[in-house]
């Protein structure tokens, strides 16, 4: 079979197809033709060697993908071939809060390989079955940017009908966490540095966007929209360099999930407003295969339609990577695995 390899070094220059033996599935493990993967921030972190430097390599990238079931080990009984599935992102995190164990050793796309493969052997359980509407491209998103952001609104931040949310960015986790908080009614803002993404955010239903490079103090905007109340909830992807607005924009009691830190990891920051308002600051590392099933039940009912950007063929996944590297891309970038 083909994969892409990160091979003797990091960065995009180690990056190689080549051939490895097809994988047989063993007891309680199916086999899996990759379809469809796609890209997410931390493989680009993993392939230029800041994720994890002590990576071992060769290493396939990527943690997201989707495919068809087609070759089960003995014992399997949770699918069946001709199933169409998606991997979860930490194979050992089925259930519950995460521990050491749940995700030691156990994440696709390092340190176990990952997606970028024409077969993948999983563990049954490591196994969901996707939406039918769904595309694999469309499916293969899935893993990681949506069960992130279904994780911040439903499982941490119990977003409601009639909330505020604030979606920093409109990246893959959050053009998912504008469909998610707009299924479940709330009234979303969106900030941006692109007049022309902020369009397309009206048009999945955000209520306001707001140009941050217009608007450098943009949380005094946000208050102004709500009133001078706050957002109940804040979608931060930017860390300590978005962080201090954030709190400026969340109301007393709200709730400010931290998934990003694309604008720094350490900086001096104030403590005061968290303290005072009884603000909540939760971090978000994806999570279980339980929330991925209850988060596939809710876009199956309401046949929500995850958004590519574009898809790439394998052969061009480096040009993908450098693509997804200069933050152009409006949703998810995907790679296709087969011909069509």
């Amino acid at each position: 079979m083909k994969v892409l390899e990160l091979h003797g070094d990091f960065g995009f220059d180690s990056l190689r197809i080549a051939e490895r033996p097809d994988p047989v599935p063993g007891p309680g493990e199916v086999l899996v033709q990759v379809r469809a993967a796609s890209l997410n921030y931390r493989d680009l972190l993993t392939i230029q060697g800041i994720y994890n430097p002590r990576q071992p390599l060769p290493l396939i990238p990527a943690s997201d993908g989707a495919g068809v079931v087609v070759g089960v080990g003995p014992g399997v009984t949770r699918v069946s071939i001709g199933d169409r599935v998606a991997a979860i992102f930490a194979q050992g995190w089925l259930s519950g809060p995460p521990n050491r164990e749940k995700l030691a050793s156990t994440t696709l796309g390092g340190p176990l390989d990952g997606m970028l493969a024409e077969l993948a052997v999983f563990r049954e359980d490591g196994l969901v079955h996707i939406p039918g509407h769904l595309t694999d491209e469309e499916a293969a998103t899935l893993p990681c940017a949506a069960v992130t952001a279904w994780s911040a609104l439903v499982r941490h931040g119990s977003v409601k009908a009639g909330d505020r949310v604030l979606v920093m960015g409109t990246g893959g986790v959050s053009v998912f966490a504008l469909q998610f908080a707009r299924l479940l009614g709330a009234e979303v803002i969106v900030i941006s540095s692109s007049d022309a993404k902020l369009e397309r955010a009206k048009a999945l239903g955000a209520a306001h966007g707001i140009n941050y490079k217009q608007h450098p103090a943009w949380s005094k905007l946000v208050r102004e929209l709500t009133g001078g109340e706050g957002v109940d909830h804040v979608i931060e992807v930017g860390g300590v360099g978005t962080l201090p607005q954030s709190m400026r924009t969340v109301r007393m009691g709200g709730h400010i999930s931290l998934i990003g830190v694309l604008g720094g990891v350490e900086a001096p920051l104030n403590l005061t407003p968290i303290l005072m308002q009884d603000i909540r600051l939760q971090g978000v590392i994806v999570g279980p295969r339980d929330a991925f099933l209850e988060m596939n039940r809710a876009i199956g009912l309401h046949a929500l339609h995850p958004v590519v950007d574009r898809v790439f063929p394998f052969g061009e996944t480096v040009d993908a990577m450098r693509h997804l590297a200069s933050a152009s891309h409006f949703g998810k970038l995907c790679i296709q695995m087969r011909e069509q």
